[in-house]
């Protein structure tokens, strides 16, 4: 649920749209399609730059066609720009508060929240009765957990009201808070409110449902979550609390449905993951309930975090760290026999396939070489995976995940598409479409979550990854995103103590197919590991040696994160 300063940022547009009116004669047009609200938006953006680009134009229309540009430059997550854009209109109107408070979110979204409230504090220096941004300082102070001091500043909110969109918002977020905060009547009192000005509003049922839960009035959670999902029947927040209405109430085959529609529609969203956790914990089917508590708490965190995700994220870690301390001894007197040498087990992925670009022919091969590889170095297992789609992929992280639990190794090799998107590195399942950047969200697989499927294992937990290749949706993938997207490759990474992670080649570059039925990084790497007496860190640098070699100079793999330092590891330990 990310709309609450949606009704903010059209307060910012009627406003620069007031200030337009005022605006010069000349360019008439591009004035006119630029304050338009209801204009085509490809032709009002062009008619702002227009007027931008128009050095005789000054004064409230320069400004309102700045406030444009800013407003369309967050629809496209470039707060960046949105944030230059902000600041010059508000350099030509310094006394205009809806623009600063616009800068103020855009700040917000990108994670800034000191800029942010900088912001809204000159908001309120301005004009102390702004209601807009007390909210805004409220929702900063929620998210941070700073529970009393957003009450404070929703209190100031619902105080200056006003208009009934202002009204709306500002009650249903104190009435979020207040629930949060187990305020449960006042809580229902303010969504009351919210939803009597606007008894269509989506957000009071999908937030007064959490109050229910709180409440433990599951039947009436149940009615106001089922509202919401008539609304919008894949809204994952809505849905996911509707499964802790339906677990509260222990009707566990029904809210297990809603967690694993939750996790098909977004893989990677922490709440379900938790909720799931927990009803696998009633069944007592602990090994899976660790497995959910691992992906939320490893699950790649938003600039921007939601206080319920942030609580889910805690209850994760808190839950995994107790499971993992109520592990059951060995009886007592009981000799517990040693194996030979440490348990090690591998998942290998070969991904080639793919149905949307062009397929490769190497990572099928790739997988098939390293895979047998492992079984002649005595793995315990080895699951060869090939042409994964994101939901086998997903699957087959989860249940290697629980393997991973009884062992002492953990071993992931992935060879196939991965690329950097907005940030995070995102392996590519064979059924991504990836029409928009944003689509890896719920399309492909955050390498995190390959991480965190190995992070059961007692001492080695290694993840390789031969897909360094050139973006192959670039072309027709829109950019919605303003973050960083390469074209190339993945970017560097810092994984915890106790993780390796090695890419084929160095962020940025590209790993090459090469001329042989094998790629260089997986021809060099199943050689180089049967030698004995290798200790791995030392392996990983021979490996980058031999295909740095081998591909001219042009290929260099890359090895972050680090081991214990008072432990060796050989895959080969010697004869």
């Amino acid at each position: 649920m990310r709309r609450s300063v949606l009704p903010m940022l059209r307060a910012l547009l009627l406003g620069l749209v007031m200030l337009a009116a005022a605006g010069p004669a000349r360019a008439a047009g591009d004035i006119d399609t630029c304050r338009n609200s209801t204009a085509e938006p490809v032709a009002r953006l062009a008619a702002c730059e227009s007027v931008i680009a128009d050095d005789k134009i000054t004064g409230p229309s320069r400004a309102a066609a700045f406030g444009y540009r800013g407003d369309s430059l967050m629809k496209k997550r470039d707060y960046d720009g949105a944030i230059a854009a902000f600041t010059a209109a508000h350099e030509i109107a310094p006394q205009n508060i809806n623009i600063i408070n616009a800068r103020g979110i855009a700040y917000s979204y990108k994670g800034d929240d000191e800029r942010a409230l900088a912001d809204y504090d000159l908001c309120l220096q301005l004009r102390p009765t702004f209601g807009s941004a007390y909210n805004n300082r409220g929702l900063i102070f929620m998210r941070r957990g700073e529970l009393q001091r957003s009450l404070d500043e929703f209190n100031l909110a619902v105080k200056y009201i006003f208009n009934d969109q202002s009204r709306y918002l500002h009650h249903y977020n104190r009435g979020r808070l207040q629930g949060l905060m187990k305020q449960y009547d006042a809580s229902l009192a303010d969504f009351a409110e919210a939803q009597r000005t606007n008894p269509d509003g989506s957000q009071v049922p999908a937030y007064r449902c959490i109050t229910y839960i709180g409440m433990g009035r599951f039947d009436d959670a149940l009615a106001d979550c089922d509202i919401a999902l008539a609304k919008s029947p894949n809204n994952v927040y809505a849905l996911t609390s509707r499964g802790n209405a339906y677990l509260g109430k222990g009707n566990l085959d029904a809210a297990l449905s809603d967690y694993n529609q939750v996790l098909k529609i977004n893989p990677n969203y922490v709440r379900a993951y938790v909720g799931r956790g927990q009803l696998f914990e009633k069944r007592r089917n602990l090994g899976a309930a660790r497995a959910d508590y691992r992906y939320a708490a490893n699950a790649v965190a938003a600039r921007r975090e939601d206080i319920d995700t942030t609580l889910a994220r805690a209850v994760a870690k808190e839950r995994l760290e107790a499971l993992l301390g109520a592990a059951a001894p060995p009886p007592a007197g009981k000799a517990t026999p040693q194996p030979a040498g440490p348990r090690k087990v591998a998942l290998i992925v070969g991904n080639g396939a793919y149905r949307n670009v062009a397929p490769l022919d190497n990572p099928p091969r790739d997988a098939k070489l390293i895979a047998s590889t492992f079984r002649e170095l005595g793995f315990a297992t080895v699951t060869l995976a090939s042409d994964l789609g994101r939901d086998k992929f997903f699957a087959s992280l989860h249940e290697f995940g629980q393997e991973a639990e009884k062992a002492d190794w953990a071993v992931v090799y992935y060879a196939g598409h991965g690329m950097e998107i907005g940030g995070v590195n995102y392996l590519i399942p064979v059924d991504a479409r990836l029409k928009a950047d944003s689509d890896a969200e719920t399309q492909a697989v955050a390498l995190e979550q390959v991480i965190a499927a190995v992070a059961g294992a007692k001492k080695l937990r290694l993840v390789m990854l031969d897909a360094c290749r050139d973006n192959p949706f670039e072309k027709t993938m829109q950019r919605t995103i303003a973050l960083k997207l390469v074209n190339r490759g993945f970017s560097n990474i810092e994984p915890e103590a106790g993780f390796m992670v090695v890419y084929a080649a160095k962020h940025g570059e590209t790993a090459l197919d090469g001329d042989a039925a094998n790629s260089p990084f997986a021809t060099v790497l199943a050689r180089v590991i049967k030698e004995p007496r290798i200790e791995v860190r030392k392996l990983f640098d021979i490996v980058r040696d031999d295909v740095w070699k081998a591909t001219n100079r042009t290929q260099q793999p890359f090895t972050y994160g680090s081991l214990p330092g008072r432990e060796d590891f050989y895959f080969v330990a010697g004869r």
